[in-house]
């Protein structure tokens, strides 16, 4: 692993990055898994919404598309190129350089630092329960040597197999995502046993920062009672403001657009709640 301070400098995708160090060895870069165990609630979305906060706030960002379904590269605007793919990098990760596969997301252009390690089908070998501790130090051993971040958010597959416990255990927070359903918050509650559960095994500085509540519709009488149920549950950790539900979202993602650079006053008003919600997950 690279000292901590000063150092060299290393060749990220298309620029040059300063060196800083992954948290294992002392810098303030934060690892933070965006997870949830039911499909379908904009886990996603959220990965993208704060990695476009990050940008807009200067913070340089790495994603790792952990999602077998790859999502968030899309969204993200990334062109494979060359790179290869995080699951292939996960096969070989005791002798693959990430720094070498990482590709700029479009959002960037030239201003600011966004990266994405991206995601493939590949990735899903790993995504089974009964993965064991060699394979789940696979993402870790990937992210040690990485350098130049302050903030890295590894958008997980919505289960609680292989690849999510990857995850975590390279991680040092977790940012669960829930819409205030029924289901979604019982998911919610049976996700953060399991956190606690692994953190006892496996990792004892995971964290978890907070829940999103996102898709809120203000004006559902069914969403209101679900929030305050989720308020009374989770207390502090749900954090504010919830996300509201933006009826052009899929737009934005299907465009490969930053919600910070989108036109239009609805836009603007989610873009400020994901301002706030990253700097509540950099303070946790």
């Amino acid at each position: 692993m690279p000292p901590c301070g000063d150092g060299p400098h290393i060749v990220g995708p298309g620029r040059e990055h300063q060196v800083s160090s992954y948290r294992g060895v002392g810098s303030e870069v934060r690892v933070v898994s965006v997870s949830s165990l039911k499909g379908g609630v904009g886990k996603t979305s959220v990965t993208t919404g704060l990695a476009s906060a990050a940008l807009a706030a200067g913070v340089p960002t790495l994603v790792v598309d952990l999602d077998p379904h790859a999502d968030a590269s899309t969204a993200l605007g990334t062109s494979a190129g060359r790179v290869t793919d995080i699951g292939r990098l996960l096969k070989t990760a005791r002798r693959a350089r990430l720094a070498d596969h990482l590709t700029p997301s479009s959002w960037a252009d030239g201003n600011g630092t966004l990266d994405v390690a991206i995601g493939s089908a590949y990735s899903g070998i790993y995504d089974r329960p009964d993965l064991g501790r060699r394979d789940l130090r696979r993402l870790r051993q990937l992210l040690e040597p990485v350098t130049g971040y302050d903030l890295v958010l590894i958008d997980c597959p919505p289960s609680l197999n292989g690849l999510t416990r990857m995850a975590w255990n390279a991680s040092d927070d977790v940012v669960l995502v829930a819409e205030p359903g029924l289901f979604s918050v019982a998911g919610t509650e049976r996700t953060l046993r399991a956190i606690d559960m692994f953190r006892r095994e496996f990792s004892p500085r995971l964290n978890p920062a907070g829940i999103v509540a996102n898709r809120v519709r203000l004006g559902s009488s069914e969403h209101m009672y679900r929030l305050d149920e989720m308020r009374s549950m989770f207390g502090p950790l749900l954090l504010e403001p919830v996300v509201p539900e933006l009826a052009n979202w899929q737009q934005i993602q299907g465009a490969a657009h930053a919600v910070h650079q989108w036109p239009g006053d609805s836009a603007k008003g989610v873009a400020a709640v994901y301002d706030q919600l990253l700097a509540a997950i950099r303070k946790a």
